[in-house]
Formats: structure tokens, sequence, C-alpha cells
């Protein structure tokens, strides 16, 4: 049997033994252990290093608060670094290393940091920014030799360079009541949401439902409570509403009652199977939210409490009780409060031996009176903790008499011989998730803890959560928020029945001991409390300048067991109250995620990949894709033998002849809704669109606030109040943003709502003389002639029993059609589509070919609308409204961009029959090897099949003042220099008889 393994109890399953490895040394466990309950019954006190001082350290707690005992997983190849041992499930074959050590955890070189403790304490990296004058080392040369060694020590674990072989997913979910939490509180929550009929999630953390209640010795109805626990778990299994999430941590709460969460699918076993995830990212949105997250226990901070054996009480307890572990051979238990005597008897009845129980409260209750008697010995009231001894483990305590009033030690120091000593500072509620739903908490007096805000989201709190600590109130009040949820009345039905009553765990106030020696706050950063001090003696008495000075609180914990503490202290220091001080933003995440799970299906990738609903049509049908902004479109549909070249000027060719069909899919979409839309959209564009009648679209042209040309793009107004808005690919995003910020900070009254539907609609472009024949021979339930759908008109009908929406709207100069479908059905009607074209030889064209068709129409695109030029440099000044201002109409005629001389678009014809090439510039004069100077430069070229030669897009200096004239294309780095003429924009058809006709 292991060295601290007690003989019987635990649930545990000790007919399964599993071996692992730590720093190479095997050892076994059971079934239901975590590494760090495993190390632990092996007589393993030693688990790790510490940040700064290289202290030795031990496991702290039992769960996700765990500062301390971080370790590198080896799993498949690959490091995974600063993972709890608290959270890491064994199985055969685990292997771990201990971290921040050289040569080992037990012979660590580091450890003579603590010899410069002085130098290495709060803010000094920032203080090497200033330096000290050392000879030549002055100002910020003595950082420039700091920051090598300081950047090589930070960290703790050590990431690897292979790429992680783990599969990822993502998931969407939508429930009526999202559970965080299956303590008895959440469990009773879901059981009351599901009996009304919500669909309901329910998200635990650890692998089993039941918190609290799978190491307590009550009894509910009679029977253990983990067995009651269980029994609950089953009965929610059975409902069809419920979803239970076991190995989930909730990590986010954003708006809209939408959360973040990470399951941790595959993370307890060897190997992940082949095919299947390892982890889940799970984005829920949730109709109301209840938060039974618990509470944390909180140490107290007094010398030398962050030595091996130095554990929070109620890890001892469940260490104990769920996992059958002694923490050590003679444990003394440091409190204030009752909770730490509930730990004691477990320890007892457990087969431990209990050295002393000291509080520093002078009296205490009967119900803790009683408990100390069970457990053997008569506590020390009156008394603190005032130092430990020990080196890589803990071998005593000295315990000396204390004044919870004053917060002063007196008297001589009492040695005390322990190996392990048991601490509780009281109880925090986990309240992560409540603050970043945007609210504050709340200070309670009575448990000096901080409570729940008033919810700014629709959630509501149950159990240990909002304070109340007992399981009556954390069943009542369980049960209650499920009800809430369900927007029933609470339930007067009886409650299972608990024994034993509940033990007062309201704490004194005192959470630090003042002595010789380092008291540690934050364990994982190795703050001290006179690092506190020192940042309020240097002016950082902000708790959020705290936290940045001394890094309190910003370790992978995230504070959970150093925040309240750290807050004493500072409040002390400055002589006011822990409310008055206030207390940090808690941030997502609650607890690491990894980046992989986090990217899910598209690890390794730069950015997102985005497919059409027709992309798997274009694959099939030969296209080569390319990347458009965050999308894959179709460059062309090469036959066999056939060039880029050759394709898109068969395909342009093809829609000059007869009909073309693209997949425009990928244009930005926006709903715009609201009664003030046309006023809206009126200020954002430069020309006027309250003016629009119900079913006609209008191209429209926005500005920056400089004044320059930012997007173009056609919106519909397809009701009173219902607008949708086009724009270009790539700058979808930006206009959405932009979008918003107009409303949110220039127009907040504006009775406008905006939705992005780019996803929701597939498109097709139809286009070419015979564009319309196409649309009749398909389209039912409208007319598509000239006098139903005139020139950008919009009707609705149907196609192939798909709902489709047509504008009538040319980016080529040909007849062409816009035709919208939801894209569920993208695929579908692209198909009928080309079906209907099969006489007309319909041809699918690629961007290419859209490019050709543009250039020769002289349509502007991102490439001349680039941040630089104004709409009068594009000769779209006849879309400024003199009738109203608009974004822009401020600054667009500020004299620099009215100059005559600015570039200005152009069209240019190789006169040589070589082609052109984007990017290229124009000079009036000059050599190959010494060209002069540039007039301006090309954004765009393409072979015309209507013109028969290269033809380009320019924009020169003088614009339409050089129609006619001839200049020298100068590119050096195709080595291509040759002669250009500069002629109007508009190459194909100018007055538009195609497209209207």
């Amino acid at each position: 049997m292991s060295p601290r393994r007690t003989r019987t109890g635990g649930l545990i399953d000790r007919a399964r033994t599993i071996r692992f490895t730590f720093d190479g040394e095997s050892y076994t466990g059971h079934a239901g252990d975590t590494l760090a309950s495993a190390l632990l019954a092996n007589g393993v006190s030693l688990a790790g290093r510490s940040f700064k001082y290289h202290r030795p350290r031990g496991v702290f707690s039992a769960g996700i608060d765990e500062p301390n005992a971080l370790v590198t997983l080896l799993r498949e190849g690959v490091r995974e670094p600063n993972i709890p041992a608290t959270q890491i499930e064994i199985y055969d074959g685990l292997r771990t290393e201990s971290q921040n050590r050289f040569p080992s955890l037990a012979w660590d070189l580091g450890a003579v940091n603590q010899l410069g403790g002085r130098l290495i304490g709060a803010g000094f990296y920032y203080k090497t920014f200033m330096g000290p004058v050392i000879g030549p080392l002055k100002g910020t040369r003595f950082w420039m030799m700091c920051e090598h060694f300081i950047r090589r020590a930070a960290g703790l674990g050590r990431a690897d360079y292979e790429a992680d072989p783990s599969r990822y997913e993502r998931v969407n979910a939508f429930c009526d009541v999202l559970v965080v939490g299956g303590g008895i509180a959440g469990l009773m929550a879901a059981e009351a949401a599901a009996k009304a009929g919500k669909r309901v999630i329910l998200a635990e953390q650890e692998p089993q439902t039941g918190g609290f209640a799978r190491w307590s010795d009550e009894t509910l109805d009679g029977k253990p409570a983990h067995q009651w626990v269980a029994e609950l778990t089953e009965r929610l299994t059975r409902f069809d509403t419920v979803r239970l999430l076991p190995r989930t941590a909730v990590w986010g709460y954003y708006d809209g009652n939408t959360l973040a969460a990470l399951e941790r699918v595959h993370d307890h076993v060897a190997r992940t199977p082949k095919g299947h995830a390892r982890q889940r990212h799970w984005t829920i949105r949730a109709r109301d939210v209840v938060l039974a997250t618990g509470a944390l226990e909180r140490p107290i901070v007094f010398p030398g409490n962050d030595r091996p054996g130095v554990m929070l009480a109620g890890a001892t307890r469940r260490y104990a009780t769920e996992f059958g572990v002694l923490p050590g051979n003679r444990t003394i238990f440091f409190t204030n409060n009752d909770s730490a005597y509930e730990a004691a008897v477990a320890i007892k009845r457990a087969g431990g031996h209990i050295a002393a129980i000291v509080d520093v409260r002078p009296r205490i209750g009967d119900a803790a009176t009683a408990l100390a008697t069970e457990a053997g010995v008569v506590p020390l009231t009156g008394h603190a903790v005032a130092g430990t001894k020990g080196s890589r483990a803990l071998s005593g305590a000295l315990v000396q008499a204390f004044d919870a009033e004053t917060g002063r030690l007196s008297g001589e120091a009492r040695p005390l011989e322990c190996d392990s000593l048991a601490v509780s500072g009281g109880w925090q509620p986990v309240l992560h998730l409540a603050s970043q739903a945007g609210a504050k908490p709340v200070w309670d007096e009575d448990n000096q803890a901080f409570l729940p805000p008033e919810p700014a989201q629709r959630w509501t709190g149950a159990g240990a959560f909002l304070g109340k600590f007992s399981s009556a109130d954390a069943l009542a009040s369980g049960r209650d928020a499920g009800l809430k949820c369900a927007s029933k009345r609470p339930s007067r039905a009886r409650l299972p029945e608990i024994a034993p009553e509940a033990r007062n765990p309201a704490p004194a106030p005192v959470l630090e001991i003042r002595g010789r020696g380092k008291a540690f706050v934050d364990f994982q950063h190795d703050v001290t409390a006179d690092d506190v001090r020192l940042a309020h003696r240097e002016g950082f008495v902000s708790v959020e300048h705290l936290k940045r000075y001394t890094t309190l609180g910003m370790a992978t914990d995230q504070g959970k067991t150093s925040n309240v503490p750290g807050l004493a202290i500072m409040a002390a220091a400055r002589g006011i109250t822990i409310p008055k001080a206030g207390t940090t933003r808690f941030r997502p995440p609650y607890s690491p995620v990894a980046i992989g799970a986090l990217a899910a299906e598209r690890y390794g990738d730069l950015k997102p990949e985005r497919f059409t609903p027709m992309h798997d049509w274009h694959v099939e049908h030969g296209a080569e894709m390319t990347p458009a902004g965050l999308w894959h479109r179709p460059l062309v549909y090469a036959s066999a033998g056939e060039t880029v070249e050759q394709a898109y000027i068969r395909e342009a060719a093809a829609v000059r002849r007869s009909v073309g069909i693209v997949d425009v899919s990928t244009l930005g979409k926006i709903a715009v809704k609201g009664p003030d839309a046309a006023t809206f959209l009126d200020r954002v564009y430069t020309n006027t669109f309250s003016t629009l009648k119900v079913g006609k679209a209008r191209y429209g042209l926005m500005l920056r606030e400089d004044g320059i040309a930012f997007d173009d793009g056609t919106t519909w107004r397809l009701g009173e109040t219902d607008f949708l808005m086009t724009t270009t690919t790539a700058n979808a995003g930006a206009v959405m943003q932009h979008l918003e910020y107009c409303l949110d900070v220039l127009w907040p009254d504006l009775r406008v709502h905006l939705t992005s539907v780019t996803d929701q609609w597939a498109g097709a472009a139809i286009a070419g003389p015979q564009a319309r024949a196409v649309l009749e021979r398909c389209v039912t339930g409208t007319k598509v002639d000239n006098e139903t759908l005139p020139f950008m008109g919009i009707v609705h009908g149907q196609i192939d029993g798909a709902l489709v929406m047509i504008c009538r709207l040319s980016f080529s100069g040909e007849r062409a059609y816009e035709v919208y479908c939801g894209a569920g059905h993208g695929q579908h009607v692209w198909e009928a589509l080309m079906e209907a074209g099969e006489p007309f030889d319909i041809t699918p064209y690629g961007m290419e070919a859209l490019g050709a068709l543009r250039i020769e129409k002289g349509h502007v695109t991102g490439a001349e609308i680039d941040g630089r030029t104004t709409a009068r440099d594009l000769y779209l000044d006849w879309m400024l409204s003199k009738k109203k201002p608009f974004i822009g109409s401020g600054l667009m005629d500020r004299p620099a961009l009215i100059d005559r001389n600015r570039l200005r678009l152009v069209g240019i014809v190789s006169l040589d029959g070589q082609k052109l090439g984007g990017g290229a510039h124009l000079v009036e004069r000059g050599s190959s090897d010494e060209p002069g100077e540039s007039i301006g430069h090309v954004t765009a070229y393409c072979y015309s099949p209507a013109l028969q030669k290269y033809i380009g897009l320019a924009l020169v200096r003088g614009g339409k003042a050089r129609h006619g004239t001839r200049v020298l294309l100068s590119d050096p780095l195709r080595r291509r220099f040759g002669q250009v003429e500069v002629v109007s924009h508009h190459f194909f058809d100018p007055d538009g008889e195609r497209m209207h006709g």
C-alpha cells in the first residue's frame, strides 16, 4: 500500500491499479485519482518550484485553484506545460514532469535567487527600465543588459516547438437554461428546469457531478451525500431535454447570455481515439443561466506559509474522503472559521493524527467544540501559526498567542511537530462569470467575502455562489433558481433531510499574521505581503495598479487563492476597509484554454477559411480556387491544357457572347432595419437613399471621415424600414465596424438595427445578352421582363421550389441579374440556373473573367479605392450630394483633395501587344535603365476579349486631361518597359446600352 493511502474509504476504484511517471520515477495509483492525489498517496510532497525564488512547493489545493503543483504533460509526442496536477486524471502510461528547476526538482540551482530576494521584489523589472548609473550602464542600457536574463526567467513551464497533433472541435449550442456547476445546487436547478419542460445544459468542470457532496460527511434522506447525488444525476440523464457536460469548464460570460466553455473530452485517456477530438470548445447561447459555481477556500498569510506540506484545510478533507489519501502523518489545522474543524474530523476518521487545531478566534461555538472533541484535540484558541520549519518538506510549525482585535502576536513562539499544516481563511464565492457579465461584486462583512452583484444579464445564482454555504441552502436556492428560469414560483415541496446540522462558516476578519520571514500571498508569482506594502509605499495603491506592479493574481490561477488576502493587506496599509479598496475585474478565461481549442477545426491556419454554399460544385467542375479576403472563390474553370489567361479570356468572351454565371455569395451583406434606417443611410452614403422606392436598389459610395473613398456597393430597399446593403467582399468586416461605430458613437439616438447576413444568403450573378432568357426558363412566381424588372429593380419568386430574390444590376456591363436565396439552397438554385442556361451554352466564370469584364466596363474595386483616392479621383463626384451632409463631406473639399494634379482614374492600352502589370509605374520619358519621374501607376489589367488587346486601369496625374496621349510603362521587377496610350476608363459600351437593353 502507498505510504499515505488509507486502508479503506474514498471513492476511487481500488481494484484498478494505474501506473504513471513523474520526473521519470514510476508510481502507482487507482482509477479515480488525480495526479495530485496519487503523488500524495505515494508520499511525494515536493511538486514544483516557484516562479521567482525557485522555492520548493507542494500540492496546495484539490481543484482548479491549485497555484503550486503545475506540471508538464508529455502526451502524444508533445509537451503541454503548466497543467495543475489537481486537474489531471491519471491513466496508464501518463508521463509528467515538474517545472522551473535545474538540474532536478530536489536540487535546483535557481534557488540561489532566494539570496537576492530584496533585489527582485515587487516591480523590480520596471525599475530596470530606469536603471542605476554604473559606469557605462546608464538609463536604458541597464535594462538592455537585464532584459536577456529577465526574458529567459519568464514563465514556469517550457513550451514545445513541435506541432500539436491533437484534434479539436467547436460546437455552437442553444438552450433555455445553462446551469454552470454540478454540485447539489446546480443539480437541483437542472432538475427543476427540466421538469418544467426546459432545454437544459449542465456544465461541470470535474469528471463527476456532486461537488462538495462527494467529500462531505452528510446524509441526504438517509443516504450518503455522494450516493444521493449519483441517483439525482442518473434521473437527469433520463430527460431528453437535458445534456450533461462533465469535465467542462465554463470560462467566459459575454453579451447576450453567450458563454464559452471547454470540454476535456479525452484528456483522461492515454491516446485520443482516431478521428475524435481531444478537447471541444462550446459556444453556448442560453435564455437563462444558473450560476452554481460554488466557493473556493482561501488561505491565511503567515511567514513560511508556502512550504511543501502546507495545504488548504478543505483540500485535506477532500483528499481523505474522496481519494482515500492522508496529507501527512501529523496534521495541524490553522483556521479563522469552523470549516477546518470538519476537515479535522474527516482526517481523524480516515485514520490520521491531529496534532493541534490553532484558531485565531478567542472563543468558538458549541458545534466547533464538539468537532474538536471528536477529532481528539483541545483547540488552541486565540493563537496563530507564526512560522514554519523545514526545507523541502514541512517539519514543524511555530504557534504563538494572537489578538484578533489588534492583529498582534505576543509571548514566546511554541514549536509543534507536524508534516502537514491545513489552513482555512474562510470561503470566497466564485464570482468570475457574474463579474464578466457586467457588474461589480458586493462585499459581505459576515462572510468576509465578495458576493455576487445584481445581475446585469439573465442569470440567477444558487448555493455557495450566493454566500450560502449550507447544503440546505444549496438545495433550496438551486431548486428556486431552476423554477425561476422556468417562470415558476418557488416551490414549497419538501426538500431532502440533511444530517448533521449545518455549522457556522463565518470567519474572523483575520487574513494575515505578521511576523519575521517571507509570507506569501500569490504562491505562483512569489508575491509576498511585504511586496503589497512596498507597492503601497511607492504609490501603487489602486487595486488594478497593485495587480500589475506586483503581478498579484496574474498567474495561470488568476488569483483564485490570493485575491482577497492581497486586497486585505493593501486595505490595511491604506487604513481603509476592503470594500473601499475594491476588487480587480475578473476577465476571461476563468481557467486556461489552449489556443488549439479556440482555433479548433481551423487549427494550423493563420486566418479563418470561408467557403460559399456552391464551393463543392466549383471544385467538382474543375475550378481553380483562390483566396479572396477570407473566402475561397473560383479563379478560373480551366479546361484541359488551358492556361489561366486562356481560361478567363474564354469565360469573359462567353459572357459577352451569350451568358455566364458567377458566384457572388461572398459579397458583404448587412441588414439595416428600423424607423431611422433611411436617415442613417443618407448619412453614411454620399448619395441619397431616403428617396429610394421599395423594390428598388441604388449604387452607393461611402467616404471616410477625412473625405477619402471607403467602400462602394448597392443597397436594396426591401420595405419602408428594411434595407439590404451589399459591400465588397474584402471590406465587409470593416464596413460593419464602421456602421456600428456610427450608431454607437455618432448617432446613438437613431433607431436602427444592423445585422451581418453575409452567411445567410447565397448569391449568383447571371450576365450576358441571354441572361433574361435563362431566368425566364426557371423563375416562377414573377415575371422578369423589362417592365416588371427594370434596371435596379427587385422581384421575389421561386427557382425549382426555392424562394429567391432577384435584383437587376450589372458589374460586367452586360444585362445582368443577381439572384439571392437562403444559403442552404445555394447549390440547388445554382444547378437549376445552370440547367436553364444549357440551351444558351451558359458558362461559369471565375474572378479573373469577372475582373476582365469590370476593367472593360471601367468599374472600380479595392484596387482603385485604395485608401488614398477620393470620389473625384474616381470620377464618382456625380454621387456627392449637394443637398445633405454625409460622413466625409466636411473634409472632402480640402485643397489637397481637389488639386487638379492629383492621381485620377484613366484607362490605358498596351501599344506593343505586351502584357501590362499591376503596380507598374507610368512615366513620361526615360529608358528601362533610367525611367523618369512616375506620374501614376497601374491598378488592374487584363487581356480584353472585346477589344482584342491588353488594357488596364491606372491612377495618373491629371486624369482625363491626358486622354489620347502616350506614356511609358516602367515595370523593372517584371523587366517590362513599353509604350501605352491613355484613354477613357470606359472601354466597352460607355453609354450602357447593353446593360439597359
